[in-house]
């Protein structure tokens, strides 16, 4: 009987501490919760979408790739924005291009290859590299700026991509050259990014950009920090 009271409390201890470890088992094998940001889809007009579709504030930006202020948002704001507002299914953010010139339909042509999944990383390193391949335009000749506006437009968006070295970005990027050349060449794409350039200026009156709007109404700001005002009030309900 004293061996029994001697071993039971050892027998219990160990019951225990198996039945712990089965737990932390368990609780190691659950996977994570997936992060808002990976949750990305495309809109009726072609618009990339990402976050909690549920989420209280819903906001778009109007951007164009030749812009130096959208460039400098993509710096400054992406992160923050994805981290503290996106990926806690606060916000709901959808990109919309306003193409300014054939530069800048190139650009948008061109982030919009691979996946939905691939669009903001290609997003992020177009505008990273933004001074650049801004420069190489500046820097182009009389010649090369003049077969920018021969041909199709996709005939137009591949010179331009040759000759200011975003074609050889995206390349880094792990893009064949003809797949590049297919995603220039795609109609359906180039009447997206036009249809929303149309839906900017004559439906939501934009005349610059970076453009935000926070559920549906203009914010009247372009820089991150009063954007970020803009976003924290509007989640506030005020």
């Amino acid at each position: 009987m004293s061996a029994f009271r001697t071993l039971f409390p050892f027998r219990a201890l160990a019951t225990a501490a198996l039945a712990g470890s089965a737990l932390a088992l368990v609780a190691a094998a659950a996977p994570a919760k997936p992060l808002w940001s990976a949750n990305i889809a495309t809109s009726a007009i072609g618009a990339h979408i990402v976050g909690n579709p549920d989420a209280k504030v819903k906001m778009v930006e109007y951007f164009s790739y030749t812009c130096s202020h959208c460039a400098e948002f993509s710096k400054l704001g992406d992160g923050p924005l994805k981290l503290q507002y996106i990926d806690k299914g606060l916000v709901l953010f959808e990109y919309r291009n306003l193409v300014r010139d054939p530069v800048d339909m190139t650009a948008a042509l061109l982030a919009r290859c691979g996946t939905v999944n691939n669009f903001a990383g290609n997003h992020r390193a177009i505008f990273a590299a933004q001074p650049v391949w801004l420069d190489k335009v500046v820097k182009a000749s009389t010649a090369q700026k003049t077969s920018w506006y021969e041909g199709t437009t996709g005939q137009r968006a591949r010179k331009i991509a040759a000759d200011t070295g975003l074609l050889a970005l995206m390349q880094k990027r792990g893009y064949t050259v003809a797949a590049l050349h297919a995603c220039l060449d795609s109609e359906v794409a180039q009447a997206e990014i036009t249809g929303m350039t149309n839906i900017a200026i004559r439906a939501d009156d934009v005349h610059g950009t970076p453009a935000f709007f926070i559920n549906g109404r203009e914010a009247g700001v372009t820089a991150w920090p009063a954007v970020k005002t803009k976003l924290d009030a509007a989640l506030k309900g005020s």
